[in-house]
């Protein structure tokens, strides 16, 4: 499944013009990069891929729409997956997008 590019340019117009934020293609999906590290992504699978910060993470899962990302059957904290219908609206897409810039920025930048 391709990545939703709605999705993507939804997230685009969120996060406007900034001069430190790049887009990458990751995970079979789009990523938007803050100093390079990933913030958040209109994902492959749908909906959302999200960096947090890993201390947070059991604080907005809500194990319906809002789960720990898995990768080879391990649940990622700092990673979450949130589902398509929880974005639909510009001020949740809004929230996520936040949530995950405002981590990736607090990270070291990578060269």
């Amino acid at each position: 499944m391709a990545y939703d590019e709605e999705l993507a340019n939804r997230i685009r117009f969120v996060i406007g013009p900034d001069p430190v934020v790049s887009e990458k293609k990751m995970f079979g999906g789009l990523a938007f990069l803050a100093h390079g590290n990933m913030a958040v992504a209109a994902s492959g699978q749908g909906g959302l891929l999200v960096r947090v910060d890993p201390q947070r993470s059991d604080a907005l899962v809500d194990d319906v729409h809002v789960r720990r990302m898995e990768m080879q059957g391990r649940q990622m904290a700092g990673w979450l997956r949130v589902d398509g219908d929880l974005v639909d609206e510009d001020a949740q897409l809004r929230r996520w997008v936040d949530e995950g810039l405002g981590y990736a920025r607090t990270l070291p930048p990578k060269r």
